[in-house]
């Protein structure tokens, strides 16, 4: 048996409300820190808390990449927030493989209209790209993944689970 390891970045599209947020947010700044240079001082002491604040804890969060890291029927990933800082956001073992197929099956109908079903998206948001869920029977109950793995991974999820995968 040989040994896979794959590495996939994806680059998630900035979708518009986040840079209408950030926009409205250093306007909200900089509104603050001009009535405290005119008004009153305590505002322009908001102004810097309020400044330090978005930029340490909210704005590097709008930008995300995630890091697909697949090991041997191990998929982990992890978000790259502003290409600083790293957090491991998800980790599944493809033995709790439910169904992998592709995001447009049909195969999916029934697992996605069930109540009360995590679905977490790692995809980059654009539409053209070739994108892959996969649901798990986790111990909190089944999970809906959206990732974009290449054909190497999805190739070898088939040889571990060959009637779990449907690429139709």
């Amino acid at each position: 048996m040989s040994d896979l390891y794959r590495e996939i970045l994806i680059q998630r599209e900035t979708p518009v409300t986040n840079k209408i947020l950030r926009v409205v947010l250093m306007a909200l700044v900089a509104l603050c820190a001009v009535a405290g240079v005119l008004i009153t001082p305590l505002l322009l002491l908001a102004a810097i808390a309020l400044g330090a604040v978005l930029w340490v804890f909210v704005i590097p969060k709008l930008e995300v990449e995630y890091e697909y890291l697949y090991v041997n029927g191990e998929l982990d990933i992890d978000a790259i927030y502003s290409k600083q800082k790293r957090k491991r956001v998800a980790g599944y073992d493809m033995q709790e493989l439910e169904i992998l197929a592709p995001s447009n099956s049909h195969a999916l109908d029934s697992y996605l209209n069930g109540q009360g079903v995590k679905v977490k998206d790692f995809t980059s948001g654009r539409p053209q790209e070739k994108s892959y869920t996969l649901v798990l029977n986790q111990e909190k109950g089944r999970e809906i993944i959206k990732v974009e793995l290449d054909d190497v991974i999805v190739s070898d999820i088939r040889r571990i689970n060959p009637r779990k995968v449907n690429l139709i």
